[in-house]
């Protein structure tokens, strides 16, 4: 999929422009520029993306116990999107850096991700707190959308290309930033496996095992709030993977055990965005398709379906 990924595109490249260009790469040739300016950061962005929501997702839906719950659905990346707004609708110099970004992203995420904790606490319904994290997230859309009617219009547009969700803005510079930030989430996802194992029995018996409840759920949030920020920072937000794809992984891998379910979500999460922005990138000739909406296209569908599973 990464191959079919990187030779697709309105302009084209064959195999044998990548062995060269890994060979004997030369600043001149427009298919070796093409090849490591810009399809190498949107292919790694795609796989890291797929990845990193779909472990968010898996980590949500354990921590709460609730196969509906997610990044998005949650109000977390709401959050990482409102800080952004902040950022990009206000110019301060600083925040518009990649540090700035990243860290507002971050921010946001671990504060609404926070909040959520907080009212998780009190509620056991899990209705009841998926319809407090679609409230959060009809609040925060309110004040981004007051934020937008106030800012300039060279702001707005900024900040409405970046709402629409995209791949393409990473460049080859600010991989190393994003892949250490994913890097870190997955290994504390991996080192929490065992805890999420024995959340999956319930609290109660979690806690017989010797799992400390409120660290264990700071951790999860800390987590989530690294791969759901990051991502949200550089490619806008993006809706339904982190909530279809964990369900599709259980579907698919028929186990609990979550070493084999962080696998399956890095795996099938990378591929699943690889698959739809190649589709993209076919369809570019003829009409712009913003990855935020193809990915509702494809997620909404499919969690209604499983909602019905679920009833039926």
């Amino acid at each position: 999929m990464m191959i079919v990924h990187v030779l697709s595109g309105q302009i084209s490249l064959n195999f044998s422009d990548i062995v060269s260009a890994f060979n004997t790469y030369d600043a001149t040739n427009t298919n070796h520029i093409i090849f490591f300016e810009f399809r190498i950061p949107r292919m790694t962005m795609s796989i890291l993306s797929g990845s990193a929501l779909a472990v968010s997702g898996m980590l949500m839906q354990t921590l709460f116990n609730n196969p509906l719950a997610g990044p998005y659905v949650l109000g977390i990346n709401s959050g990482a999107s409102l800080i952004v707004a902040l950022t990009l609708l206000t110019g301060i110099p600083f925040f518009t850096s990649d540090f700035g970004l990243i860290s507002g992203a971050l921010f946001g995420a671990l504060l609404f991700g926070s909040i959520i904790l907080f009212f998780s606490f009190y509620i056991r319904s899990h209705i009841s707190l998926l319809l407090i994290g679609l409230m959060i997230s009809s609040f925060v859309g309110a004040i981004i959308t007051t934020l937008e009617s106030m800012s300039a219009a060279e702001q707005l547009k900024s900040f409405t290309f970046w709402s629409f969700g995209s791949l393409q803005q990473t460049t080859l510079n600010q991989l190393p930033l994003i892949i250490t930030g994913c890097f870190i989430g997955f290994l504390g996802s991996l080192l929490l496996s065992k805890p999420l194992n024995a959340m999956v029995l319930g609290e109660t018996s979690a806690k017989s095992l010797g799992i400390h409840i409120r660290s264990f759920r700071i951790w999860i949030i800390a987590i989530t709030a690294l791969l759901t920020g990051t991502i949200t920072a550089f490619c806008g937000p993006i809706a339904f993977v982190g909530l279809a794809i964990p369900n599709l992984t259980r579907m698919i891998f028929q186990t609990q055990n979550h070493q084999y379910l962080l696998l399956g979500n890095l795996l099938i999460g990378g591929i699943f965005m690889l698959t739809c922005d190649t589709i993209i990138q076919l369809v570019e000739p003829y009409f712009v398709l913003p990855i935020n909406a193809f990915t509702s296209l494809i997620g909404a569908p499919f969690v209604v379906y499983i909602v019905l599973k679920k009833l039926i």
